[in-house]
């Protein structure tokens, strides 16, 4: 099926390319948790297992002629094509996963754009970022249950709607900062959360957090990521009328 090259009046060309491409993040069909016995898995061609942190697949050539018949060893990040289809691996604190991005998985070819709010000079606000102190910790909840935890960063401090927050991020102030919030458009006309980039702050801790910038997660095109969720206080009690909000499927 072919998609339409940008999507309407919404998004970025670059951002549609990277949402609907052959193996865009919309093209994720699984993501299987390996272990150290080598197995079949659904869509994926061959027997997989897990070796040291990386991925290993074997019998590769009985399904795909054209691939090596060796064993394949994955690093995280690495990939391998297989036809159209492409085997990534991927680890999460050290245990290994393989995703199969499909061309023809549903979420991609029946998607047909991702809506947005319309951008409002108002939505970027000034706050104060404020350290964490050292040795604090974050605990990081994913979609699937799962909860790593990280050194904390800080959080900024910021009146968003007439609501005083302070946002919970991750990142490196020198480089950028990151937030995952929802607010009272989640489930209603949004998705459930979203993610928002925030530039670095200025040495007396200013930053502008523009709420137009707010993204939806790989996790709003494919049940099959595991995006973290908002944590308690970026749960915000206002209305976000800014950035993505949700994707159109036929």
């Amino acid at each position: 099926m072919t998609l339409p090259t940008s999507t309407p009046e919404t998004v970025t060309d670059a951002r549609w390319r990277a949402v609907s491409s052959d193996h865009g993040v919309a093209a994720l069909r699984h993501t299987h948790w390996l272990d150290d016995e080598a197995r079949a898995y659904d869509d994926a061609p061959g027997l997989w297992r897990a070796v040291d942190g990386r991925v290993a697949g074997t019998g590769l050539r009985a399904d795909a002629p054209d691939a090596p018949a060796d064993e394949i060893v994955l690093a995280p990040g690495e990939h391998l094509d297989v036809g159209r289809l492409r085997l990534k691996a991927i680890s999460r604190e050290g245990a290994p996963a393989l995703r199969v991005f499909d061309p023809e998985t549903p979420g991609r070819t029946r998607l047909r754009g991702i809506l947005s709010f319309p951008h409002d000079d108002a939505w970027a606000v000034t706050g104060v970022f404020r350290p964490a102190d050292e040795g604090q910790i974050t605990v990081i909840r994913s979609v699937d249950g799962y909860e790593r935890e990280e050194p904390a960063v800080g959080t900024i401090a910021l009146a968003v709607g007439g609501a005083q927050v302070e946002l919970t991020v991750t990142g490196d102030p020198a480089e950028g900062l990151s937030a995952v919030i929802a607010d009272a458009t989640s489930n209603v006309d949004a998705y459930r959360f979203r993610f928002l980039e925030i530039d670095p702050p200025a040495a007396d801790g200013t930053v502008t957090v523009d709420f137009n910038r707010a993204y939806l997660p790989p996790c709003a095109f494919s049940d099959h990521y595991v995006c973290p969720l908002p944590s308690a206080n970026n749960r915000l009690p206002v209305r976000v009328e800014a950035g993505e909000r949700a994707t159109v499927v036929d």
